[in-house]
């Protein structure tokens, strides 16, 4: 007897989505799609939910409280809930449009009410990070496991169909990308990356300090 075959891919196709980081990394266009495997190595023992690297968060926004209190509703009705770490970034003073003052692309965050995956029965997106021009999208990505990471899409995935909708005329697999394993780490990528384009381009070299200096050399060396 044949087993049966799974609802979903358990694992996606890694790609990291950004734009160039000067004559180190080049980029073809506003973005592009770069091998995980060619991205400097981060130190996973320094993403603890604290943020540290960017100063901590700050206190809480009661109004951002509110909006998230709102999405973990909706995702508890589905048995999911949202990490502690997306919580504490997306609801501080000093953190929720961290990514926003330094995105070289104007990428803008918006936080939406959760939808279900196009790939995966169970599993649930959460928008958080939007291009100014929607070229690219970035989710959180909750499987019914408690497993939360996230990726990145062209496709604006709040209008997508439900897994077991017939005739879907678009491969949305083939179009979601896992571009970190957890929202910290993806955070610290994004923040670093593009206070370095920054920098590259003229803009401050104030963002190039140790740490991003070390994550530059990756390229140098290479």
């Amino acid at each position: 007897m044949t087993a049966a075959a799974p609802s979903y891919r358990p694992v996606f196709q890694g790609a990291w989505c950004a734009t160039d980081l000067g004559p180190h990394r080049p980029c073809g266009g506003t973005y592009e799609w770069y091998d995980p495997d060619d991205l400097p190595p981060l130190d996973a023992d320094r993403f603890d939910g604290g943020f540290g690297w960017l100063g901590g968060t700050g206190p809480a926004v009661p109004e951002l409280v509110a909006h998230l209190d709102a999405v973990a509703a909706e995702l508890a009705g589905a048995g999911l809930a949202l990490p502690a770490d997306f919580t504490a970034f997306q609801t501080g003073t000093d953190s929720h449009r961290a990514l926003d003052a330094v995105s070289a692309t104007a990428c803008w965050t918006d936080v939406c009410a959760p939808v279900p995956s196009p790939v995966e029965e169970g599993a649930f997106l959460v928008r958080f990070l939007r291009d100014q021009q929607d070229c690219v999208h970035w989710y959180l990505y909750l499987r019914p496991s408690g497993e939360a990471f996230v990726v990145a899409s062209p496709l604006d995935l709040t209008d997508a169909p439900a897994p077991d909708e017939p005739d879907v005329p678009v491969d949305w697999f083939g179009s979601i990308a896992q571009c970190a394993s957890s929202f910290e780490e993806f955070a610290y990528r994004f923040w670093v990356e593009n206070r370095l384009w920054l920098a590259l381009h003229g803009y401050g070299e104030e963002a190039v300090d140790a740490g991003a200096a070390a994550y530059l050399a990756h390229y140098r060396r290479s």
